[in-house]
Parts: C-alpha cells; structure tokens; sequence
C-alpha cells in the first residue's frame, strides 16, 4: 500500500498504521510494535475523521474570535497574572495524547519561562507510581524491556493488567507464544476478565493486596534457593533490608492468603511457577499503579525481579505497559509536575543549572510543582488563578470529577485547546481548535521506548492549529518569542534530542543526542528507533549487566511494607468499587464515542456485581441501581456477572454527561494518593448500593444530542442518521399533556405539535416529529404493562424515511414493529457479529472452539480482540451442558 506511515493515537502499544492515497487505513507490516495488526480501535480510526463535530475556530465567551485575538487575550491574562500573584498561580495540565514536539514546548514555557513546574498530565492517573518504582530501584524512569520478550517467555505474569482489551495487539502476541512454545499466563486481577479465559492461573486476589502478594513471592524466592546470589552482591544494594520487611508481613503462604484472600494452593502453586522458570515476564498496568501504595507495589514487582537477576535478558523482566499513545514521550521531555526535562530532575542542582543554561532560561523553575489532584485543588480554592488545559478533559477523567467541574467554574481564567467539545471545554473562557490526528507531526515513543513518527495526511479543519504551535505563540506574546522561533516540529525534536545528550557521557537513560542532527528529510523519513540513541550506546535490553542511574550503578531494592486502602468499608458502605476500561472505547469517548460500531459491544455504561448480590439487592440484569460513595451518587444499570466477587464492584471509567445521565464514574472517586508518586486511587473505593424500580421504559431516536440533566436515567449512542437512546424510568411518567411537553423537548422540537398515538389505559405512548414527509426523530415509552419496547435496530432505518400524508398511515411501520425482537450485542464488531449468532452455532454443535467459531461465523479473524470472549461464551456453554439434566438418566435409573 503506497501512502503515508503513522502511528495509532490511542493506546501505548503505539502501532504502525498505513493511510492508503485512497484513504484507507490499515496495520503496517513493517512497523516492529505490531507487525501489521491492528485491535477493534485502530482499524475505526477512518471513522472518526470526519469534521461534523470538530471545534474549527477560536471562541472568547462563547462567541468566534480571531487567534490574535484570543491568544492575545490569553497572553493578558496569564501576564496579569504573573505580575500580580507570581508564577504559581498558573498552571498547564496537558496529555499523554500530545505529540513529544507539543509537550517539549508546553514544558519548556512553563518550566524555563513563566518559571513554576505547575505543569502536569493525565499520565499522572496513569503511569506516575510506575516512573516513581523505576526512579527508586533504577535510577531512572527506564522500562528494561523489549516487546519481543512478549514472545519468548516461558512464564507471563499479568499483574493488575487486562491486556487482553486494554493492549490487544501485544496480547495476541501472547497467545501466539502460547501456540507456538507453550508460554504459561498467570493473570492477577480481582476480577475475572478477558484475559483470564487464555490464562492457566488466574489469581482473584482481594482488592488492594498486590504488595503482600509480591514480597510473599521474594520470601519464597529466598527459601527456595531460587535467589540469584551473584547477580544481587554484583549489581545492587538494599536486599537484606528489602527481605527483612517481606518475611515480617509476608513471611508465610498463611500470611499472604489472609492478606489477599486467596486460597493457599494457589499461591503456592504461583510462586512455584516464577521460581522454576527462569524466563518470567512481569506485565503490569493500571490495576498496580492507580494505587494509594502504587508505587510500592511497583517497587514489590521489581524486587522479585532483582532477587533472580531476570531482568534485561530475553523472555524476562518487569514490564509496564502504558495506557496512553504518548505517555513515555511526555515522561521524556518532563511532562510531570515532579520532573524537570530529559529525566532530569529538581532533586539535583546540577541538573537545574544545566537546564538554565541549555534553555538559556534565567527564571527556570527550581523545585517541583503541584501534582494533578493537587493541581486541581489549588484551583478551587483559588491558589491557581489561570490555568490551561489540553488535548484532555478532566471535568470526566479525574476523580472527585464534580470538584474538578466546581473549581472551573470558579477560576478568573480557564484556557482549553482541544479537536472537539468536551465537559471540560464547555467551561473556558477562551477555546482554542487543535489539529488532531492526521493532521499534524511529530512523534510518539510507546511502551518499549520506542520513538515512531506520526505523519500528518489530511489538512486539519476550518482554523485548528497545532499543540506546539500555540504555545510558541504564547511564548512569543510573553516576551520569549527569540528561545521559541521554531518553523516546523523538525526544529523541536533536534532540540529534544540534543537537550537529552547534553554534558550527559552516559549518566542519563534518556539519551537521543544521535539524532541532534537529523535533517528535515532524515526527520520527515524517520524509521521507529528504540532508545538510548546516542554515537557511544545503544541498546535493546537495558540491565542484564547492571549498569542502573544510581549513583554506584546499582539497582536498590526498595521495602514495600503493605499498606490499607485510603478508604475503608463498613455498615455504611460495604462494597467495594472498581473502575477501569473496555474493549472498544477510548478514555471519555470524544473520539471513540462518534463511531456506531465501537459503541456495539457495549451500549451504554454499566454497574457489574455478583449474581449473590444481585440476589440481596433482589436486582435482574439491566434493573436500576443508585450506588453512592463519600464523594458522589450515580445511577446506573445492573449485570450480575460472575467476573466481580461478592462485596465489589466494577463500572467503566468512559462515559461522560454527554453519553450518559450517569455522568462521569470519576464523580465517585475519591482523591487520596500515593504519597510517592501522587497517583490516585482508582480502583477501591467504598460504595453502597440500592435498587431503583423501573416503572417504564423508553426509546429516542433523532439528532444527536446530549440529554442533560433529566429525573430519568439515559444513555446514548449514534447511529445512523442521528442517535438512539436508551430510556429508565424510576418516578412514574407525568400526565399525557406533561408528557406530549417532555417528548417535545427531548425530540429538539419544543412547542411543535408531534404525531402521537397515545394509550393510556395500557401504558404505551409513541411521539414522532415529522417535517416535509420525512421522520426527524421519534419516542416511544411503555410503562411495565405495555413492555416490551420496539428495538432500536429495527426503529433505525426509520430515520429520514418518507411517510404518508394520513397521521395513521405515518405510524403504520411502527406499529408493525411493536414486537420487534431483542436485539442482541455485538462480540466481533468488525465483522457486526452478535452474541446470540455466536451462542446458536456452538449450541447446535458447529463450533467447539474459537477457530471453528471464526470458520462459520467470522467472529475472531479479523483483529482478534474478540477471542477471549469468544473462549468465555464456550466456557459457559460447556458449564451449563455439565448442569443441564440428561435425558436418558431417568431411564437408566428404571433398569
């Protein structure tokens, strides 16, 4: 395919993508991080390019303005508050979504310019306890390493990582290993999710219990012999010290099951596994690392790693994978509030100086700057003043969301860059349209350090700018325009590159000073390249032979005492609520959420429990249920699952107030963090639960809208022609002139006479808005003696057909309809293969695995995301077989 090479924006896999001249898109064969593949997500990207929704020119108070006008406004009210209040009192609060070339000057403008560090990203709800483990047992912020080391392992450890959804690509790589040279997976989840139907063991371990459950391991790893004597007298320090404390609160498999409440054959047979095979791979993720003690769990992983020497060979090794396109790139240029730039720090005087003088920067900050929670904080009460946010939306992404949300709109000035409307942009004073996705440069560097080059391939809409662009501007209109005249991202990256390599002889991982010098063609060719790049050194593997960033070159072994929860349950709230992602959604859906496909695997957001707490709280799948924390209540639908144990909780972090009235999931999470890394917790926090009745039930169909705050739950999606949504009620619907008023609102149309045909005796109302022949929209309610309601896939195709003159004639169809059947979700959205096509071809005995599943029905061979659930619904299948009576067995009995 001839065309332009790129890089996927979404996860940190960082696959190569190739946009054909026809415009086509699809996994470049040739790019080392995927081989070609692509998951569900990157092989939509065509469908999120186009410009309906797009944020096209700059916006003062809600009205068009010119950029010199709103950056000259922005520059005022950022200088006005400097002078009056010191640099402090503003701040930046970027993404991992960012090009390196957007955060580079992001962070130098504010580090070396206005001269605070309050400068932090989103990564630091994701990947933050990670760099702070690798920075106290390395030296340095450096995943060891590669992703071959995905293929030749014998033993791969998922820790707090559901690779199997969340890193699809790299988990297929996984099972091929698996095919291919037997490699064993281990997943270490509290919940069981897809990647547990590929896994030999799954451990379900009690929420939180990470750090019992590793430094166990390293007590074991010492009684059994399985330690590496030689590598750790050789290459590290601390490891006495680091045993004393394990052996102390983990000393026993008795210890370690009452911590994690997992049965002691398990553990045993675990820690068996990892002490017999020496080519064991550690993958760990968000489940570790939004944490309260996250990074000592980080530090408990890489301890058992240093106590056998497997680190740096192949098949080995902790491994973090990231969440976000970009999240090592901006961990490189000093993205976070702690660093400074180029994994240079504010703990060493040397290093600010030397920053000063590279930046020719007099006023460079000097000590690190407020973390995001913290950041957050210090605008709702008022120490922040003007802050400016982009390319991410934290009014969803960040918990106590609704604090996020009241400290906005409390702040004198709020500057928000972003491609499309969001929770967060609705709050700013002065909105400025980015340049997305193919339509910029630079570079990204995934998961194993490496640098590929995103490609622009379409002109970006109306007046949208690059990231990097904007912020010379501003530097420009500060006064600093002469350390911030770049011309293209060209410029940038050399500056980058040779920042990382300057007075560095080695004492830095991050070194890229070989590619100081590349020219523009040598820039705009770039081929994917792992670092350190510099003339005297490159490597693949980093550590095999020590060689660690501490000052004597040794790796430190770091005691990980557990620690509990910030939030402790009781009678008031006894549950337990995680949070975390889907297969086929992106962070707050503003990209992932306009394509109709993407939402088929899962509609709408969801509050997974039990079957046995499904039966206390008497409560069917889909039922309604308010569930409340100390920080915020939502309602939202129940599935009884047996993925979560009894006493916890799980819902999807993805939808947002414009998807859903259940609004952010970040609204019920508190914001105690890990002292070390300021990572929040995520994933534990206290909740109680009650059930709502649905007293009716409702579909919508018409322009695409959000709903806003209603006394009813909804949740929608697009679909062809507009958007569909999903009506509960739980308080019983209004009078029928009341209710004519409602459906008019709803429909886009107040004050407009709809068609209607109204049963009140039976509970069943259906409205349609009608103009020039044509259907605009409709909705239809039953009340529960009228149920069910008419699916949504058979009232699509209704959107914009042509209907008689007669007002009956026009309802014709849809009374056809009115026992239309339940539709069922879709496993393989590529190929739009449902669950119930799936369920019928293994019942009738066509298919007894997910290769036969594939042969009949496609399911599976497209990006395989789908064959963990595809192995689930055979899993099932085989259960309910083993529990279903035979037939003959009365009759044998007779004999």
């Amino acid at each position: 395919m001839s065309g332009t090479r790129t890089t996927c924006p979404y996860c940190g896999v960082g696959c190569g993508i190739r946009i054909g001249s026809d415009g086509a898109i699809a996994g470049d064969p040739d790019h080392p991080a995927n081989r070609g593949r692509l998951c569900v997500k990157g092989a939509a990207l065509g469908e999120t390019l186009g410009d309906d929704n797009r944020l096209l020119h700059p916006m003062m108070g809600g009205a068009r303005a010119s950029w010199d006008a709103a950056l000259d406004a922005a520059a005022a009210g950022l200088a006005e508050t400097i002078a009056a209040h010191g640099p402090d009192a503003v701040a930046f609060y970027v993404s991992g979504q960012f090009l390196t070339e957007d955060y580079y000057i992001a962070n130098k403008l504010m580090k070396g310019f206005i001269g605070s560090a309050n400068i932090d990203t989103n990564s630091r709800l994701c990947m933050a306890s990670t760099v702070a483990g690798h920075v106290r047992a390395f030296g340095a912020d450096v995943v060891p390493g590669i992703y071959e080391d995905w293929d030749e392992a014998d033993l791969a450890v998922l820790a707090g990582s559901n690779a199997a959804w969340c890193h699809p690509v790299l988990f297929q790589r996984l099972l091929a290993a698996r095919a291919t040279r037997g490699t064993r997976i281990v997943v270490i989840d509290p919940r069981r999710t897809a990647s547990c139907e590929a896994a030999d063991l799954h451990l379900p371990l009690a929420i939180g219990s990470d750090t019992a459950l590793f430094a166990g391991l390293l007590v074991h790893l010492a009684d059994r012999g399985a330690l590496d004597s030689a590598w750790i007298a050789a290459h590290s320090t601390g490891f006495e010290a680091a045993l004393a404390v394990a052996r102390r609160d983990a000393g026993s498999i008795a210890a370690v099951a009452e911590a994690t409440r997992l049965a002691p054959d398990l553990i045993l047979r675990f820690y068996t596994e990892f002490a017999g095979t020496e080519r064991s791979l550690t993958i760990f993720s968000q489940g570790i690392n939004q944490s309260a003690s996250g990074t000592d769990k980080v530090n408990a992983i890489l301890n058992c790693h240093l106590a056998t020497g497997r680190i740096g060979r192949p098949g080995m090794g902790p491994f973090s994978v990231t969440g976000q396109p970009n999240a090592m790139g901006g961990r490189e240029v000093g993205g976070l509030a702690t660093q400074l730039a180029a994994h240079m720090g504010f703990d060493q005087p040397e290093a600010i100086d030397r920053v000063r003088r590279f930046w020719q920067a007099p006023a460079v900050a000097t000590r690190p700057g407020l973390k995001a929670v913290d950041l957050f904080e210090a605008v709702h009460d008022g120490r922040i003043k003007a802050i400016w946010i982009a390319a991410t939306n934290p009014v969803v992404s960040m918990p106590r969301a609704g604090r996020v949300q009241d400290a906005l709109a409390r702040c004198p000035l709020v500057i928000v860059s972003d491609c499309w409307p969001t929770s967060t942009s609705g709050l700013a004073h002065i909105l400025l349209p980015a340049a997305g996705w193919g339509e910029k440069d630079g570079t990204v560097t995934n998961s194993e350090r490496r640098i590929s080059r995103q490609r622009a391939f379409r002109a970006p809409p109306g007046e949208a700018r690059p990231d990097w662009w904007m912020f010379a501007e501003m530097a420009r209109r500060l006064g600093w325009g002469d350390r911030f005249a770049y011309a293209k991202p060209a410029d940038i990256f050399r500056e980058h590159a040779a920042l990382s390599g300057f007075e560095n002889e080695g004492a830095r991982a991050f070194d890229i000073g070989g590619l100081a010098g590349l020219s523009d063609e040598d820039y705009d060719g770039l081929a994917p390249v792992r670092w350190p790049v510099a003339e005297a050194r490159a490597n693949a593997r980093l550590f095999a032979g020590g060689g660690f960033f501490t000052a004597d070159g040794r790796a430190r072994f770091v005691a990980t005492p557990p620690r509990p929860l910030a939030e402790g349950t009781g009678r008031a709230r006894p549950l337990r609520l995680n949070t975390g992602r889907i297969r086929d959604q992106w962070h707050t859906m503003t990209r992932s959420g306009s394509v109709p496909r993407l939402m088929a695997h899962q509609e709408e957001p969801f509050l997974e429990l039990s079957p046995s707490d499904a039966g206390k709280f008497d409560v069917g799948d889909g039922d309604l249920m308010r569930i409340e924390t100390a920080h915020g209540t939502a309602i939202l639908r129940a599935r009884a699952s047996s993925s979560v144990k009894p006493g916890e909780l799980f819902a999807p972090m993805h939808w947002s107030a414009d998807f859903s009235s259940a609004g952010p999931i970040g609204r019920l999470v508190g914001g105690a963090a890990d002292p070390i890394s300021g990572q929040p917790e995520l994933k534990a926090s206290a909740a109680r639960l009650a059930p709502l009745p649905t007293l009716w039930r409702g579909l919508l169909l018409g322009p695409a809208r959000p709903l806003g705050a209603q006394s009813f739950y909804w949740a929608r999606l697009p679909v062809a022609g507009g958007q569909a949504c999903t009506l509960r009620g739980w308080d019983p619907l209004p009078a029928a002139d009341d209710l004519r008023a409602l459906a008019a609102a709803l429909l886009g149309a107040p004050g407009v006479a709809l068609q209607d045909i109204c049963d009140t005796e039976r509970g069943s109302y259906r409205f349609a808005r009608i103009e020039q022949g044509r259907l605009v929209g409709c909705l239809l309610i039953a009340c529960q003696s009228a149920w069910p309601v008419p699916e949504r896939e058979s009232l699509v195709p209704l959107l914009g057909a042509e209907f008689d003159a007669a007002a009956r004639g026009r309802f014709a169809l849809m009374q056809r309809i009115a026992a239309a059947p339940t539709a069922s979700r879709k496993i393989c959205v590529c190929l739009s293969v449902s669950q119930a096509a799936i369920e019928g071809v293994i019942a009738d005995g066509r298919a007894a695995d997910p290769t036969e599943i594939g042969a009949v029905t496609g399911a599976g061979t497209s990006c395989g995301s789908c064959l963990p659930e595809l192995e689930a619904l055979l899993r099932e299948a085989r259960v309910q077989a083993a529990l279903r009576p035979n037939p003959l067995a009365p009759l044998r009995r007779a004999r």
